[in-house]
């Protein structure tokens, strides 16, 4: 087996990115933004047994678009693809915090994108700082990256000005924007120091990330240390802003059109959604407008992969690498006559990918219930680090390695507060948009069931109607209804890896 190749070579083939950096930002007239530090041209890393992660997390990507991304398709071919993947709230604050945690929203207080009951302000407010997956590994020995979006609330300034300020706990580079969804004339904490960028084509915000993901590999593979670098994307978040290069692209592409799309009828859905008429054919031709948006933008993610994995395979890092790519939550397009958006318990907005390759990983689709809170406890496992004590999920390197555990969860659990009254939350559905009242739901891929605070009720049999659309709950037998019942409260209730894995 070839050993790895110096650094000097593999920046030839990277040249190109590396030099678009130098350009990135049309910076304000005070600030100029400074290129990602270059990387040392020293001698090939030396071989070791701890292997890295490199963790690609998008914003509210559902499962069509893969089609759009011949990297991560690549991915599935040679890897691990869940299908039963399901986030523990279809919202940003609170599925991120479970993936950087390991725990339910039960646990970690985190519902809501603001408030007392969730964004960054409640992040900080029940410790959870020094829970997460980057601290542990961090203690471990690992350099650790994080670029792009963290949590809700995030303010990129730099507090007082000194190094690392506002940089939280077990991050070694730190690369995070504030609003930076447009893609466009943000501001990012580098590393505790303000940086602006403008609306050249340079400052594309994918693009940046994709380019200071590609140095770390390059300086944590020189420094000899095991590294785990997380890139969370703004897209294919609205405003859905694609690459200028792939602005033009699939001209006359429509959403998809399942029988779920501008459903027939609505007579079995609860009362939040049941009197929804049907959508117009300018709001169709919105949504089509918005999925064609969608898919150019991950187009920008997709090719950041592709660097990201030649910069693995340059440094001789590949085939110790763990690659990992998901969403944080899924996406509705005209599903059950609801615009754009997500926050339900319809698998349109819970069930996502993830798809893994590795040291180890069997070529498989795997049909285990898994969840975001599962991702945490997987990191610190592979790393052979500290397990986080306050996890609910565990790690999924059995199920990686094509073992069957004979005691995996049956469901996962999803937990929402609503409905969301906040028109400053970039997730606001809006006078049309789904926002649905406080509820929990199990789920598998043979079932979904939800329990409103209202009292309203869901059953669906997803074998048998995998759209969802006929709410089965009234054909329920009392017995069944009470097994389900039990079901959600055993773990709505749980606590920890082996509790919540039994429940």
């Amino acid at each position: 087996m070839p050993g790895p190749r110096p650094l000097a070579a593999a920046l030839v083939g990277l040249s190109l990115v590396g030099a678009a950096l130098a350009v990135t930002a049309q910076a304000a007239p005070s600030t100029s933004p400074a290129p990602a530090s270059s990387p040392s041209p020293a001698a090939s890393p030396v071989a070791r047994q701890a292997p890295n992660v490199v963790f690609v997390l998008t914003d509210d990507l559902e499962p069509s678009l893969l089609k759009y991304m011949p990297t991560v398709r690549a991915m599935q071919k040679s890897g691990a693809s869940f299908s039963d993947y399901v986030v523990s709230d279809s919202l940003c604050c609170p599925s991120r915090t479970s993936i950087f945690t390991g725990q339910y929203p039960h646990t970690s207080g985190v519902f809501t994108n603001s408030g007392d009951d969730g964004g960054l302000g409640a992040f900080d407010k029940n410790g959870l700082a020094d829970q997460t997956y980057a601290v542990a590994l961090q203690k471990a020995g690992y350099s650790t990256g994080f670029m792009g979006k963290y949590l809700n609330g995030y303010d990129p300034k730099a507090g007082d000005g000194t190094p690392g300020s506002n940089v939280p706990q077990g991050w070694d580079e730190w690369d995070v924007a504030g609003n930076g969804y447009p893609e466009f004339n943000y501001t990012m904490n580098e590393n505790g120091r303000e940086v602006k960028y403008g609306k050249r084509p340079q400052a594309y915000l994918t693009d940046v990330v994709s380019t200071k993901g590609q140095n770390f590999i390059l300086n944590a593979s020189a420094a000899g240390k095991p590294f785990a670098l997380e890139i969370a994307t703004f897209a294919p978040h609205a405003p859905y802003t694609p690459a200028p290069r792939d602005a033009k692209k699939y001209k006359g592409l429509k959403a998809p059109r399942s029988k779920a799309f501008n459903e027939a009828s609505m007579t079995d859905k609860p009362a939040w959604m049941k009197d929804r008429p049907k959508l117009t054919k300018a709001q169709v031709k919105n949504l089509d407008t918005v999925y064609r948006k969608r898919a150019q933008s991950v187009r920008s993610v997709d090719l950041m992969l592709s660097r990201l994995r030649s910069t693995l395979r340059a440094t001789g890092q590949l085939d110790n690498t763990y690659v990992v790519f998901s969403s944080d939550n899924g996406y509705h397009l005209g599903e059950h006559r609801l615009p754009a958006g997500k926050q339900t318990a319809y698998k349109t907005d819970i069930v996502v990918p993830l798809v893994v390759t590795g040291p180890g990983v069997k070529h498989a689709t795997i049909s285990r219930p898994a969840q975001n809170i599962d991702l945490a406890p997987t990191f610190v496992d592979l790393a052979g680090a500290s397990a986080l004590p306050e996890a609910d999920g565990r790690s999924l390197l059995p199920l990686l390695k094509g073992q069957r555990p004979t005691d995996w969860r049956a469901y996962g659990l999803v937990e929402h507060h609503g409905p969301n009254l906040d028109p400053s939350d970039p997730d606001y559905a809006g006078k049309n948009g789904a926002n649905p009242p406080s509820y929990e739901a199990i789920t598998n891929n043979r079932l979904t069931y939800v329990e409103y605070t209202d009292g309203e009720r869901e059953y669906y049999d997803n074998a048998r109607d995998p759209q969802q659309l006929l709410n089965r709950w009234q054909d329920l037998s009392a017995a069944r209804r009470a097994e389900l019942k039990a079901a959600l409260h055993d773990l709505q209730t749980c606590r920890g890896a082996t509790d919540c894995s039994t429940s």
